[in-house]
């Protein structure tokens, strides 16, 4: 057992008092192995001083895999995309959302090669994308938005590797999918026809958030409020010196300067208490009708629509999948 233990968590005046005996001896922190502010944390060691606690690092290829995770209580903390969580929340996982880690405008796009230089122009072509992930709903809505006729268009779940060495074959003409790999498509003569920015304006919120079990956050609250914590810190890191953060990122997960750049760029960042707010997670009380909970019954019915879920799954409110509270609570303690 470790002894008592008091958290400094902002400029002077708020502190959290709790007993060593609450703090985990580790927390599993579920990241992609793609560029991402957290890793700033993991670099300097940051993250493990301010929970108290060894951090155990499990990467995973794509959300598919942090849900099997999940399922199998491997892992406490996850940052993956809004897609594959909106699908674990309805098949019943015991998670919940506990704030948005960034939101995706060119981190994820779609690769085209010589010849399809608008999104129209991906009717009569062979397109990849990786299964049950943001990178599928952003393609789905795309078609949707512009109107494309869907059975002009061969879609191919692959893997983002896979998908790499499909493109290098020659097998597709076209891949959405998130840096580094939408670099090694352009690398290999491809180019940007569409990124997900661009759905924005038409009502669709999509997002990478952080997800947390519910079981570990109800034993250990003090540590999902400090986690939320050290993910502004590394944000405001990043804003500081795009330069110097994206040297760090880059060496933490062995890319090019230039893609970890390019990766942190492609995000857009709301603020604790701006997330705190109905726009985002909401305040506690209207969760459902908060911009995430909006976002998650978008998603629901698309991942119904394309038979990735039951339609007569999907919950009749949110209030058990999002958890404003956490978030409110670090951005009092950052004020």
């Amino acid at each position: 057992m470790k002894k008592s233990l008091v958290f400094l968590l902002a400029a002077g005046s708020f502190w959290v008092n709790s007993a060593f005996a609450d703090t985990p001896s580790e927390v599993r922190i579920a990241y992609s192995g793609g560029s991402q502010v957290l890793m700033l944390a993991k670099a300097d060691g940051s993250l493990d001083k301010a929970l108290n606690s060894k951090v155990k690092w499990v990467q995973f290829a794509s959300g598919a895999d942090a849900l099997t995770y999940f399922a199998s209580n491997a892992i406490d903390i996850a940052n993956f995309g809004s897609s594959p969580a909106t699908a674990g929340i309805v098949r019943k996982l015991p998670v919940e959302i506990i704030g948005v880690s960034g939101v995706i405008a060119s981190y994820e796009r779609l690769i085209g090669k010589e010849g399809i230089n608008g999104i129209k122009d991906i009717e009569g072509k062979r397109v990849a994308y990786p299964p049950n992930s943001t990178a599928q709903y952003a393609l789905e809505a795309a078609i949707t938005v512009n109107k494309l006729d869907r059975s002009k268009i061969t879609l191919l779940p692959l893997r983002p590797a896979e998908m790499v060495a499909a493109w290098k074959r020659g097998d597709i003409d076209a891949g959405y999918v998130w840096a580094p790999f939408a670099q090694e498509l352009e690398l290999a003569g491809g180019h940007q026809v569409f990124a997900t920015k661009e759905l924005q304006k038409a009502g669709y919120l999509i997002y990478n958030n952080y997800v947390v079990r519910k079981a570990f956050a109800e034993q250990y609250p003090q540590v999902v409020t400090a986690f939320l914590r050290v993910h502004q810190e590394k944000v405001n890191e990043f804003k500081k010196d795009p330069e110097r953060a994206s040297a760090i990122v880059a060496k933490e997960v062995g890319a090019p300067q230039t893609t970890a750049a390019n990766t942190l760029n492609g995000l857009e960042y709301p603020t604790l208490a701006e997330q705190s707010t109905p726009s985002w997670l909401g305040n506690g009380t209207d969760t459902s009708d908060s911009g995430i909970g909006k976002a998650l019954s978008k998603t629901a019915n698309f991942l119904a629509g394309i038979g990735e879920i039951r339609q007569r799954d999907i919950p009749t409110n949110w209030n058990s999948a999002i958890n404003a509270h956490y978030i409110q609570d670090a951005a009092v303690s950052g004020q």
